[in-house]
């Protein structure tokens, strides 16, 4: 494939079409994935914004290219200040396996933030879910999750996140039962 400039493509209007061969151009070419992953951090918001929205999309395989590099993707999420490159770094996060025992300031950055009623909904019931995940493997934190989402005021949130609390605590359930 012929090279590509990834800056120039993506600092316009993106669609699927150009995602599908942004994700085409850097498969299994670790340099090409580089290229484009330092383009998530650039200072351009659009163009960030847009790469890190790309990176969501890669499959399976290709995002383990990712796991090395959660800490720096943590750190940008904790001080991003757009939300939607929040989200989106969230969102990648999500997909990795989290270190166990979890870094204690993203696990305090995602409980402040799924109680935050300045954030929207989206980042909210990611900061739920990676509650959820970060405490999973460690009993008496998962019983902390528990009783923190059970406590919650579901007057105060929106629908996509009383839902996502709601099945976490089923998931919590089911998990019980298990051991039980």
């Amino acid at each position: 494939m012929k090279r590509m400039n990834l800056s120039n493509k993506l600092t316009g209007r993106i669609h699927m079409e150009d995602i599908q061969e942004i994700l085409l151009y850097v498969e299994g070419n670790a340099k090409r994935k580089q290229e484009l992953y330092a383009l998530a951090f650039h200072e351009e918001e659009k163009l960030s914004y847009q790469v890190l929205w790309v990176l969501t999309h890669l499959n399976r395989q290709e995002n383990r290219w990712l796991f090395d590099k959660q800490d720096e993707l943590i750190d940008q999420a904790m001080q991003c200040k757009h939300a939607g490159k929040r989200r989106l770094l969230l969102s990648l996060l999500l997909k990795q396996p989290l270190s166990n025992p979890p870094r204690v300031d993203f696990l305090d950055f995602c409980l402040k933030h799924m109680i935050s009623g300045e954030e929207p909904s989206g980042i909210q019931a990611l900061c739920m879910k990676l509650v959820y995940a970060l405490c999973r493997p460690i009993p008496e934190l998962l019983q902390e999750v528990q009783t923190t989402f059970e406590l919650m005021e579901t007057d105060f949130l929106s629908p996509a996140t009383r839902a996502t609390r709601r099945n976490i605590l089923k998931e919590i359930g089911k998990k019980k039962k298990r051991r039980n």
